[in-house]
């Protein structure tokens, strides 16, 4: 393969460029006029085919309408005639279709004139004896029915189809003639095509070499700022990872800190003042009502202020999760949601080995999972459960709400993100299954331990 030592000569280019735009051109040319005939031939065989079609059902409908006319000639039966009288109004659609189509063509339409007429003779031969029928003219009908009157004009029918459907076939194989030679056209300009991009390949050969090593750096270069940019990125990505973790613990640490305050602080002060307000109702007596009716309405708002304290630290930080375990908090929680949204919630809850995180992780998953069922879902049945999976815990909820589409969560909506975020923080995986009107189901899988 010396040649492609061969230095790149102006001559050479001035020699390849016309000749590749001359072999363009003549292809282009070459297939457009081949182009437009095989448009043609196909539209003329479709014609042809359409025509041979149109024939044959019109063959049809006459045997149609024979045989009804046969049937209640023979029968009297009155049922015969319907499909008789139907197929009348079909034959004349079907014989103003073909005269259109036969119009431009003057020995198809003379052929054509010859089939009408017998066709035409043909139904006033049936409709004279259905008459004669009607009329209880019995001889003269069976008359009509023995003679060849009718046979003449069917064969007369039939051989004027076959001179139609011949002429249509004679079309259809000038059509595939034609086709034949404008694909032959198409072999030769391909082949001259062929010939013009192997001389032009060739030259473009001889100016290729000297970029190709050029162009294998530059790859070279780009691979390499690749790899650095992809490694920066999982750098970046790992970064950002346990930097969302350390924040979140950060805020579940000050969540338990705040709730640890409302309780102790917040709880004692509301006590105290609980306490002094019956204190001060005991001394008052009934002496006063006016005052105790007061007094009895600053219980109900200390109490208010209790039952809202005790709901904020739940939210904050569930005592229950500390006190009583995994399972008797999700039960606690689905019995409140269940009350709260009038829903039907099931739980179906196995005692697992989990650490104090990975169960906080499990309870906000639920938490949310309830939460967005009870703004967006309108779902009247749910099902929470928790299941012991060799080495692993899976934890189910699942709605019979409208669904969504999984693949146009809104950018905004952090919702999930947020799950899925804790859930990959503890070693697990989320997955989240729904579809318009089929509910939801978000399942998630955490290791023991």
């Amino acid at each position: 393969m010396k040649f492609f030592k061969w230095p790149i000569k102006l001559p050479g280019i001035a020699v390849s460029l016309p000749l590749a735009v001359l072999a363009v051109s003549l292809v282009f040319f070459i297939n457009e006029a081949s182009y437009r005939n095989t448009v043609d031939s196909v539209r003329d065989m479709e014609r042809a085919q359409s025509t041979r079609s149109a024939l044959n059902e019109l063959m049809q409908s006459v045997l149609d309408a024979e045989t009804g006319q046969r049937g209640y000639l023979l029968t009297g039966n009155q049922v015969y005639l319907e499909p008789y009288y139907e197929t009348l109004k079909t034959i004349n659609q079907q014989l103003d279709h073909l005269r259109i189509t036969f119009t431009p063509y003057q020995e198809p339409l003379s052929d054509f004139g010859v089939m009408s007429r017998h066709i035409s003779r043909k139904l006033a031969e049936m409709d004279l004896s259905i008459k004669m029928r009607d009329a209880g003219q019995e001889e003269a009908w069976r008359f009509v029915l023995t003679t060849d009157v009718g046979k003449d004009q069917m064969d007369g029918i039939r051989t004027q189809s076959e001179k139609l459907d011949a002429s249509s076939i004679r079309d259809m194989e000038r059509g595939q003639a034609q086709v034949r030679h404008t694909l032959q056209l198409s072999r030769i300009g391909i082949a001259i095509m062929a010939l013009g991009g192997l001389l032009a390949f060739y030259m473009y050969l001889l100016q290729t070499r000297a970029l190709l090593n050029a162009g294998i750096r530059e790859q070279e270069s780009l691979k390499h700022e690749r790899d650095q940019l992809d490694l920066q990125v999982r750098e970046r990505t790992a970064t950002l990872a346990e930097l969302a973790t350390h924040l979140q613990n950060v805020r579940e640490d000050e969540r338990g800190h705040l709730a640890r305050e409302l309780h102790d602080e917040l709880g004692a002060l509301l006590t105290a003042a609980k306490l002094d307000v019956a204190r001060l109702k005991s001394r008052l007596g009934n002496t006063q009502p006016e005052a105790l009716e007061r007094i009895a309405h600053l219980v109900t708002i200390l109490n208010s202020g209790i039952a809202l304290k005790r709901r904020i630290v739940e939210d904050l930080r569930p005592s229950s999760l500390s006190h009583l375990g995994l399972v008797a908090s999700l039960e606690i929680l689905a019995r409140e949601f269940e009350e709260q949204s009038g829903a039907s919630l099931t739980t179906d809850l196995e005692s697992v080995e989990l650490g104090g995180s990975a169960q906080l992780t499990v309870y906000r998953l639920v938490q949310e999972s309830l939460t967005n069922i009870g703004k967006y879902a309108q779902a009247t049945q749910i099902v929470i459960t928790l299941q012991n999976q060799g080495g692993y815990v899976m934890i189910e909820v699942n709605d019979n709400g409208i669904g969504f589409d999984t693949q146009s969560i809104a950018a905004g909506s952090h919702g999930i993100s947020g799950m899925r975020h804790r859930v990959d923080a503890a070693g697990g995986k989320l997955t989240v299954t729904s579809a318009l009107g089929q509910g939801t189901r978000i399942s998630a899988v955490m290791p023991k331990g």
